[in-house]
């Protein structure tokens, strides 16, 4: 796996589509903050987003689509905009899967959100902006652009399977945002993600996380990625916040993190597995990057209800 697959796939992320939203006239929704990632896509008509912690409204044109990586209350309306409704009490009343707001059908959104089932969500999300809007026609969004239109006619249309079908071509479709997000603005990312959009950073990224469980050296990195081991040092930790090693054992604990919550493998076989001579060896790591021993953290995890195989 790359960097990105691993990630999605350490947060155990589900996707979950709504009910569409048709609106017209002076109309304006209020939502709270969703938890999670929230997407919206417009696929008739024009209206504005209005998010707290922006300054400007954003005007939505169709076949525009946003995210919201935070939880932060928002407002969809038109322009002028009418009497503020709370979103509760439009959605309260769906038919054939679709809220109604306003007067007439003017404009329509499909939308939904990415929930994470590990605590380690902070991985993606605290490298994201709280809001990336890709515009209709934004160069490489063909593949968006498709993946909703599909999510649109399922909702829509009801075929068989129609939600599972929804669910996973959103979840297409959020990752071609954050690849879209990575090449449009490369020099606003930060974290991991930052370190991904540089060629030398990337090269040693892929490689830990291709093998996690190798006793990795910093100048093994950097032949990677045909550098010097200053070089990928210094470039390393200017994007990514820490150093290639320190990256490295971050990792191996959310790894190991995973397993403890929802395996029954003993703390010694994790330690094997994530490159850990001995369960003492890991423990200690655990503890400092985690701030609890492995075994705590198992244990509570398991009080909140975690699967864990008997």
């Amino acid at each position: 796996m790359d960097p990105l697959e691993d990630v999605l796939s350490l947060l155990e992320m589900r996707s979950h589509v709504s009910a569409s939203l048709k609106a017209g006239g002076h109309w304006a929704v209020r939502f709270d903050g969703p938890p999670g990632v929230k997407f919206n896509a417009v696929r008739r008509g024009h209206c504005v987003l209005e998010v707290e912690s922006l300054d400007d409204p954003i005007a939505l044109s169709p076949g525009d689509c946003y995210l919201l990586t935070r939880p932060q209350r928002f407002i969809l309306r038109s322009d002028p905009p009418g009497p503020e409704v709370d979103a509760s009490t439009v959605f309260r009343s769906v038919e054939r899967n679709v809220a109604h707001v306003g007067t007439g059908q003017d404009v329509m959104l499909i939308g939904g959100r990415f929930s994470f089932g590990a605590p380690g969500q902070e991985l993606l999300l605290a490298d994201l902006p709280s809001v990336i809007h890709v515009p209709a026609g934004t160069a490489n969004a063909e593949t968006i652009e498709w993946a909703l239109a599909i999510i649109e006619r399922e909702l829509s249309d009801k075929p068989m399977a129609s939600t599972l079908v929804a669910e996973n071509l959103a979840v297409v479709m959020l990752v071609h945002v954050l690849r879209l997000y990575l090449a449009r603005e490369p020099q606003m990312a930060s974290g991991w993600l930052a370190g991904m959009a540089d060629p030398v950073v990337a090269a040693a990224l892929t490689s830990l996380h291709a093998d996690p469980v190798r006793s990795w050296t910093v100048a093994e990195l950097a032949q990677a990625g045909a550098v010097s081991r200053s070089n990928l040092a210094a470039r390393f930790k200017a994007l990514v916040g820490q150093g290639p090693l320190e990256y490295l054992t971050h990792w191996r604990m959310q790894l190991a993190a995973q397993k403890l919550r929802m395996s029954s493998e003993t703390i010694s076989s994790i330690a094997r597995s994530t490159g850990y001579g001995s369960e003492s060896a890991i423990s200690t790591a655990f503890k400092r990057v985690m701030g609890v021993p492995p075994s705590a953290y198992r244990k509570h995890h398991q009080m909140r209800g975690s699967r864990v195989p008997n």
